[in-house]
């Protein structure tokens, strides 16, 4: 038994005391958290979702202001329920009339689930959109499939696609969440301008800050 106990210690202390061993553990565990998604230079996915008027859009159909294949896209994740949201709504509404005519029309998402959260159903979408007239196609993830692709995890969210659907900036619309007053840097239109320039964006990726996505 003593045998057995001190055989039992000295494997346990192997596991624990073992770097390479804690670093494959600790590798696993990475590996596993890993999100699905796309990264700046990698091509969007294509998607056929329902518009609040109750047609389908893709990247095969959008145009810009001009009814011209546009030069871009300002694809965003958000909804109706929270606040990050709320708070740029205005913003995504001066985006598209400023860069739509321009070639780069707002494509607004919504990923969550209604089930679990119901301000956030096609009907309440059609009644947000129509009360703040909304310029811009706001799209329904109904079955959830097109934010995982993407890797959105948060409301609001962008991701700025150029005309061959490569990703050249993902994160926030600027540098205040919250407050449209207290904005000093404008990511989503100093990237637009490097690209309309020929350039990359300075800033390629930046941190999103908004609600969690709600799944089913």
């Amino acid at each position: 038994m003593k045998k057995l106990l001190l055989f039992a210690m000295t494997l346990l202390l192997f596991s624990f005391g073992n770097p390479a061993l804690l670093l494959h553990q600790n590798e696993a565990t990475v590996s596993h958290l890993e999100p699905e998604g796309i990264g700046v230079g990698d091509k969007a996915p294509n998607f056929n979702l329902k518009n609040i008027d109750g047609k389908e859009y893709s990247f095969d159909n959008i145009t810009d202001a001009n009814g011209d294949k546009p030069k871009g896209y300002i694809v965003v994740f958000t909804c109706n329920t929270c606040p990050y949201a709320q708070a740029n709504e205005q913003r995504l509404i001066d985006l598209h009339a400023t860069y739509a005519p321009k070639g780069y029309p707002v494509v607004a998402i919504q990923p969550n689930d209604p089930v679990q959260k119901p301000g956030d159903s096609f009907e309440a979408m059609k009644k947000n959109a129509k009360e703040k007239d909304f310029p811009f196609l706001y799209l329904f993830d109904e079955k959830q499939e097109v934010f995982p692709k993407y890797g959105a995890t948060k409301t609001p969210e962008v991701f700025l696609v150029d005309a061959d659907l490569i990703l050249r900036y993902h994160g926030a619309i600027d540098d205040s969440p919250r407050n449209a007053d207290s904005v000093d840097e404008k990511f989503v239109e100093k990237a637009i301008e490097a690209i309309e320039a020929g350039k990359d964006p300075a800033t390629k990726t930046t941190k999103a800050v908004g609600c969690g996505i709600k799944s089913a």
